[in-house]
């Protein structure tokens, strides 16, 4: 009778009973983050159990918060050694382009110098020491619903020392940000912001170990993300966000002129933030409701202030945001989009990893494609999706509207994996891709502009970087834009948050800057309906 394992990428080892999760992963030397002496009480060390979780005891007190498969691996111990066994970190590395497609000259201007041997941060009312140490760094971070990405800055000459991105541990809150602010109105408040630092605070060690630098000498961080992600990463009370008016607390305070603006600055020994206790952690100013500093951060990172061409920026994710305008005047939205184009909601559905499905092609009467990694196809991300629509529609296997040939129930793009898209996915996908569209359309007609009239249009997230823009204007997923005035621009919110941990210019430059953007609530418009309809459709959409 062969004998059930822990099955890890390492090592696999055999199960034995009233053994701890945490326990198996020593054996294995897999790395999980605690701080709390294993007790359940920090709730860090969350793993995915991808395998066996009926073998597991039932969740304790202090894993109320979590639904399956997730558990606290100090918490969850064998009760029967009848089958395997598998679980992760949530951390898994996805395909992200952290860098930005654009100008990478950063300009320096700080409140940092050496004075008597010592690094010191000037003030107005008194110079705080902060390390007697030669070298100093910052931190930006883009903290998205699906993904964070981290910049590790050195301060001295704004030279990018490390870069990294991993999946948003919030995830057991739900896929998207309504989600997930309902789950912290619920009694287990403050587990999403406890799981965000935590695994910040994880990454920074993977750093300092990696670079043989000190936490002490990470002294200022900029974060960005929108205002749910922002308000939870600072353990703010996010449940207005998730109502009319659809506002942060910090927008509704600075709205009631009881703040001067929405930035924020707070130290990192008030979010246990594991860095050199001084150390101010700064969000730039939000611009309306969802569109948070990601956005506007975004902005800065491209010359959107520096002349006067009509210009559109579109950052794709979970949540769309949609900026257009010139200096004097600039309109942005947000477009609920959901998940479905970020692995959720959809059967063979997945995120960028290894083994999923980016580019796929038809010849033949036979699909084609290509995986990340090269390795076994286990699904489709997001611009494997819109390949495959694309090529659906363009060989009438599937009409505009959403219906296969033959009426089948779904389309295999590989039966040997049994991988496939079902008409239930086509209409997920078709809700998601309408509300960016409409996103889009609505701005460009309220702004009382055209299409024609915009001179740059900006793709922006590291989603967007790896779409084909032909099939995605094939299926309606942007609009018709003329091709030659379409440029990818990667992570700019990760960018623009790099420049603002180095310019205290640019940083009262945005302040100015969002004072200038109007916001459009899409629902309130009569026109929205007629628009998401159209939406849904798998065609090239203009206006």
């Amino acid at each position: 009778m062969t004998k059930k394992k822990f099955i890890n990428e390492k090592k696999s080892i055999e199960l034995s009973l009233n053994k701890t999760l945490f326990e198996f992963a020593d054996e294995v030397k897999m790395r999980i983050p605690t701080s709390c002496g294993r007790f359940g009480d920090c709730h860090e060390c969350i793993v995915e159990v991808s395998d066996g979780y009926e073998i597991l005891s039932e969740p304790t007190e202090q894993e109320q918060f979590l639904k399956k498969p997730f558990r606290l691996a100090c918490q969850a111990s064998t009760i029967s050694t009848e089958g395997n066994l598998k679980f992760s970190p949530r951390k898994r590395d996805r395909k992200i382009l952290t860098n930005f497609a654009g100008d990478t000259r950063y300009e320096i201007d700080h409140n940092y110098i050496y004075k008597e041997n010592n690094l010191v941060r000037r003030t107005q009312k008194e110079d705080v020491l902060l390390s007697k140490s030669k070298s100093f760094y910052g931190l930006a971070i883009d903290v998205g619903t699906t993904t964070v990405a981290i910049n590790l800055v050195d301060f001295s000459d704004g030279k990018i020392m490390m870069t990294s991105s991993f999946e948003n541990p919030q995830i057991f809150g739900g896929s998207d940000v309504m989600n997930r602010i309902s789950y912290d109105s619920s009694k287990f408040k403050g587990e999403l912001s406890k799981a965000i630092i935590s695994s910040i605070n994880f990454e920074i060690g993977e750093f300092v170990k990696k670079l043989k630098i000190r936490r002490n000498e990470i002294i200022e961080v900029t974060i960005v993300g929108n205002s749910t992600m922002r308000d939870l990463f600072f353990s703010l009370n996010v449940e207005p966000i998730g109502v009319k008016p659809y506002k942060s607390i910090i927008e509704t305070a600075y709205l009631e002129e009881k703040l001067p603006s929405t930035e924020m600055v707070v130290k990192a020994k008030d979010i246990n933030l594991r860095i050199n206790s001084e150390a101010l952690i700064y969000s730039p100013p939000l611009i309306a409701s969802h569109i948070g500093s990601d956005v506007s951060a975004g902005l800065i990172a491209t010359d959107f202030f520096h002349n006067n061409k009509m210009k559109m920026l579109i950052d794709i994710g979970t949540n769309t945001e949609v900026v257009l305008g010139t200096p004097d005047k600039m309109l942005a939205a947000s477009c609920p989009a959901g998940p479905a184009f970020e692995g959720g909601e959809i059967t063979f559905g997945m995120p960028g990893y290894d083994g999923a499905i980016e580019k796929v092609d038809f010849n033949k009467n036979n699909f084609s494609y290509k995986t990340i990694g090269g390795s076994k196809p286990l699904g489709l991300c997001g611009s494997g999706l819109i390949d495959f629509l694309s090529v659906l529609v363009d060989n009438n296997i599937m009409n505009p509207l959403g219906k296969f040939e033959l009426e089948k129930e779904a389309i295999y793009i590989d039966k040997n994996e049994s991988i496939n898209l079902s008409r239930r996915d086509v209409s997920s996908l078709a809700q998601a891709k309408a509300a960016n569209v409409c996103g889009q359309a609505l701005v460009i007609k309220d702004f009382g502009t055209n299409i024609d009239e915009i001179d740059n249009i900006y793709l922006a997230g590291g989603f967007a970087n790896y779409i084909d823009i032909e099939n995605a204007k094939n299926i309606g997923f942007i609009l018709n834009f003329p091709l030659e005035r379409i440029k990818k621009i990667g992570n700019s919110a990760l960018e623009g948050a790099t420049k603002l941990l180095l310019s205290n210019k640019l940083r009262e430059n945005l302040v100015e800057y969002v004072t200038k953007i109007d916001h459009l609530e899409l629902e309130t418009k009569p026109e929205f309906f007629d628009y998401f309809v159209e939406g849904c459709q798998f065609k090239k959409i203009s206006i």
